[in-house]
């Protein structure tokens, strides 16, 4: 082996001899007997440094799974001597291995292992404990490799072909009839010499016990011997909460619900007479995990067997299944309670399944009744955040809690399920006695009660958030509640969270204000002043600005009386701030967005006349224009790179706050209504020269562009005078990427100004057809220039961008020839049609990606529903036989064209329809052709040409595509 290179394994090596090493390892792999200078390595221990040994069992690893089959019988038998000796070796070295190197050896073992126990190693099991009999090292490699084992043939995060799986099934079913019962058998012996000596090697065997019995015969493992062993570990600390993990497999196997139910029970005689169920007296939090997975999991089963029995009919055996469970609640409860969050968290599952057994019942006990009470003041103590949770710098413990109280939120909506006035009652009691202490109550208190308010709202549901009207009790306990929260003054309570919760619960309950509509100003003032906006917490700003915007706009009706003082208050935070002005801006530009989208709204939808309207609008605008052309300015002249870099961000910002104004408006009236078409036409004259800035193109051309698109939407034609500058500068020196974005702006043009049948309004068709003529061809050659560009053969971010440039031009073709404007690709002069259609061809079938695919079907099959009648256009008629009709049978008879993907079949599903509309603009002549020469010459047989025109001449185009994907289906070989 090559000394120098193996120098490189160190991880403390310089990188030329890691790059060495990393070379020589693949020119081992590829070798065809370097692996066996390895096997001889370990077998003689010619190496001692670990990372060699390491690598050497990485080269026989490549060769058992990938290239075993290529080795003679006497090679196979080598590697399988080399590994057992290696391990006969393991018994005598004084020093054992690293566990690093164990587990690979494991893991070769168990590559080998499923290669040759069905065939040429069937006795793998014997051969192994005889080398390990009972020595404490060779024990732990056998555990390993069993674990190893376990993960091969059971893991489902381990993806397997479906010949793997076939043979992993019959793996397991062979192990089961010969040499379980002797694995377990040596299980019990381990677990019984090492319980008290070594506890390591005990609780590994515990561990495969546990993976074992997913899939071997719950008998061998549940009987008396096992399971008292097993409750034995429980009381010895070093091993118990591996024990826990065991006893929770067993318990969770799959078995007959009354089976299951004895052994659940038995086992839980026994854990409560050794005193576990005194949750109170135990100081170990992460045993007390376990044990509370342990009883999660007998709770379910037994939930699981009640349920089986009900739907079975054996009223009697479910009865005892449920006086099981409930038996088990109060113990539920202890660990739900639980302040450690791990072990409550264990518990949800079966408490949530528990409430879903009470919500059957028709009539729950006096005792369920308090168990219920019980579960819904735990689930609110435990909402509580504690005194360690940091707001401001949220880590993994915090978002780990979040994720908890998800869980608890779930347990609530279950609650109210069950007994939705009961959950109302308490939230009611909790919410009032807080609120009424809330300036001497603590934060987290504070916090829950508002939150719990917010809760109800998802936890007993109606349609559209109407709250406040139907069922009387449930409306008025929810407007007291909200009528306390915003007189209470609990606004200003100064916690972050308290703050937060009291904005959120404001939204989440808006229609309160249509019913009491004098709170508006309280809560308007609290979102404006420091309590919202101004806080001084960025994060209670960024929430509030989004908050403060959903409820303009859902309450936009009862705004009128404010807008002007709401405007007024929110100018300075309006401001665009400009880099070099050093002014930290309370707000981030993203949290600018929704303020002035507020603002957009709330002018809207006044009752003021339009004149006001688009005073106010301009006065909001106006700035941002001013500021755009004094910073475009400066951009010019900017030298420093970062500086160009801020200077076009702010820009954008300015861009991007104008488009966002504009979302107040649904469509052209609304902006004409508004009297507002001149302003935002303004804008449009301001923002456009940005597009010839030579500086920072990608980011200016990306505002301009959004822009663009929302004012098609809202000044329609009035934007078409703008559109051939606009696009002849943002096809000036672009890439894949600029393209791609400029061609839905083109699409939605294209669509907006599309031309309704005998419509009216032939003025606009006129308008955009001539201008879509005239970018035509630039920007197909700025596609066709970009697309012929040569890249790395191996860069996957350029070939996928390619690809997404490709669909896209495919998808503007649809456009134009699906808007009634087909005009503009037939008047670009027969070359270029030529070439235009060439492509599409080729993208129906050279290209393996199905979306494109389906797109070049759906525009081949219009331009022959245009053009491919008597009077379509000169050599159209033979460009359909000598290109369309092929490419509707050389695209599915690719290798790549993958019948059972289902985009291949949409794409298919399109190739027949351009198939029939072939055969319904040309008639017999299409039939003709295919029978006669183009079918014969795909050498199809007679009688299957006839069926295949058969099929194409049926009415029902459903037939048609039916029989095309069988056809290519028994076509493929």
């Amino acid at each position: 082996m090559d000394e120098q290179a193996l120098l490189g394994l160190n991880p403390n090596a310089d990188s030329d001899f890691r790059q060495r090493a990393l070379a020589y390892f693949e020119q081992l792999k590829i070798s065809p007997n370097a692996w066996q200078a390895c096997a001889e390595a370990l077998a003689q221990r010619t190496y001692s440094d670990d990372h060699i040994k390491f690598f050497c069992f990485q080269v026989l690893e490549h060769q058992i799974k990938y290239k075993y089959s290529e080795l003679t019988t006497v090679q196979q038998q080598l590697i399988r001597e080399t590994l057992v000796s290696w391990l006969q070796a393991q018994m005598l070295t004084p020093q054992p291995e690293k566990t690093f190197i164990r587990n690979k050896a494991a893991q070769v073992f168990a590559l080998l292992f499923v290669t040759e126990y069905l065939t040429k190693w069937p006795k793998f099991f014997f051969d192994i404990l005889s080398v390990v009999d009972l020595n404490p090292r060779g024990v732990d490699l056998y555990l390993r490799i069993l674990m190893a084992i376990d993960s091969e043939l059971v893991d489902r995060d381990v993806v397997h072909t479906s010949e793997e799986a076939r043979r992993n099934t019959l793996i397991k079913d062979t192990m089961r009839e010969q040499c379980i019962p002797n694995l377990v058998e040596s299980w019990y012996q381990i677990l019984q010499n090492y319980q008290y000596s070594n506890s390591e090697v005990t609780c590994q065997c515990l561990e495969v016990v546990g993976a074992y019995v997913s899939w071997i015969d719950l008998s061998l493992i549940a009987n008396d011997r096992f399971i008292n062993m097993l409750l034995g570990h429980m009381s010895i600390e070093v091993l118990r909460e591996e024990a826990c993990d065991c006893l929770f497999e067993i318990v969770n196997k799959g078995m007959d619900p009354v089976d299951k139910m004895k052994l659940v029970e038995s086992l839980c005689q026994v854990l409560q007479s050794a005193g576990f169920f005194s949750i109170d007296q135990e100081e170990d939090v992460d045993f007390l995990a376990r044990f509370s997975k342990l009883v999660n999991g007998m709770g379910q089963s037994l939930i699981v067997s009640w349920t089986k029995l009900i739907k079975n009919g054996d009223i009697k055996n479910a009865q005892e299944a449920l006086q099981a469970i409930e038996t088990k609640v109060e113990l539920m409860l202890q660990l739900l309670i639980h302040e450690d969050d791990d072990i409550s968290s264990n518990i949800i599952g079966f408490c949530y399944d528990y409430l879903h057994i009470l919500k059957q019942l028709t009539v729950l006990s006096d005792q369920q009744k308090a168990n219920v009470e019980a579960i819904m003041l735990a689930v609110m103590k435990k909402l509580t955040y504690d005194e360690e949770y940091n707001f401001e710098n949220e880590g993994e413990d915090e978002a780990m809690f979040v994720e908890y109280r998800k869980q608890l939120k779930l347990l609530l909506d279950r609650l109210a399920q069950v007994s939705p006035e009961l959950l109302l009652a308490s939230v009611r009691r909790v919410f009032s006695s807080t609120l009424q202490n809330w300036q001497t109550t603590r934060f987290m208190e504070v916090e829950v009660a508002i939150r719990l308010l917010y809760m109800l709202a998802e936890a007993l549901p109606v349609s559209h958030g109407a709250h406040f009207s139907g069922d009387v009790s449930k409306a008025s306990a929810l407007q007291d509640m909200m009528r306390t929260l915003v007189t209470s003054g609990v606004s200003s309570y100064q916690h972050t969270s308290v703050t937060l919760e009291f904005f959120e619960t404001v939204v989440r309950y808006e229609k309160f204000f249509t019913v009491e509509p004098q709170h508006i100003p309280c809560v308007l003032m609290a979102f404006l002043d420091h309590r919202g906006l101004r806080h001084s917490s960025a994060k209670v700003r960024s929430r509030t600005a989004y908050l403060f915007s959903r409820f303009v706009k859902s309450l936009n009706k009862q705004m009128n009386p404010f807008i002007e003082d709401i405007l007024n208050r929110i100018q300075d935070l309006l401001e665009l701030s400009p880099p070099e002005n050093g002014y930290q801006s309370l707000l981030s530009s993203d949290d600018q967005l929704f303020i002035y989208e507020t603002a957009g709204v709330l002018i809207v939808n006044s009752e003021y006349p339009a004149e006001r309207k688009q005073a106010l609008m301009r006065n909001l605008l106006a700035p941002l224009m001013e500021k755009f052309k004094i910073l475009l300015e400066k951009l010019m002249l900017a030298q420093d790179e970062e500086r160009q870099a801020s200077l076009a961000d702010c820009l954008n910002h300015a861009v991007g706050f104008a488009s966002r104004t504009s979302k107040a408006f649904s469509n052209k009236q609304t902006v004409k209504q508004c009297g507002c078409s001149e302003v935002y036409l303004d804008c449009l004259q301001t923002f456009l020269p940005a597009l010839s800035c030579p500086l920072q193109k990608d980011i200016l051309r990306s505002g301009v562009r959004t822009f663009l698109h929302r004012m098609i939407i809202c000044l329609e034609e009035e934007v078409l005078p703008f559109i051939p500058s606009a696009s002849e500068h943002m096809l000036k020196d672009c890439e894949a990427k600029d393209l791609q974005e400029f061609i839905p702006l083109i699409n939605q043009i294209t669509a907006k100004f599309k031309v309704p049948q005998a419509s009216p309004t032939l003025k606009i068709k006129i308008q955009v057809s001539p201008f879509l003529q005239q970018m035509f061809m630039p920007l197909l050659h700025a596609i066709f220039e970009v697309l012929l560009r040569p890249a790395e053969e191996n860069d996957q971010s350029a070939a996928l961008e390619k690809q997404m440039l490709r669909r896209s031009y495919f998808a503007f073709l649809q456009t134009v020839t699906g808007s009634g404007m087909s005009e503009v690709i037939a008047n670009q002069g027969a070359e270029n049609v030529e070439r235009v259609l060439v492509t599409v061809i080729q993208g129906a079938v050279e290209y393996p990606d199905p979306i494109a695919q389906k797109t070049c079907f759906i525009i081949l099959s219009k331009l022959v529903e245009l053009w491919g009648g008597k009077d379509g256009p000169v050599g159209f008629a033979d460009f359909v036989y000598k290109h369309i009709v092929p490419a509707c049978f050389l695209a599915p008879l690719k290798q790549t064209f993958d019948l059972a993907d289902a985009q291949t079949v949409l794409a298919l599903s399109e190739c027949a329809v351009t198939l029939k509309t072939i055969h319904l603009k040309r008639g017999p002549e299409c039939v003709q052709y295919l029978q006669q020469e183009y079918l014969p010459s795909l050498q199809v047989a007679p009688e299957i040409i006839q069926e295949f025109c058969q099929a194409l001449q049926q009415p029902d185009a459903k037939v048609f595509k039916n029989y095309l994907k069988v056809f290519f289906q028994r076509a493929k070989p």
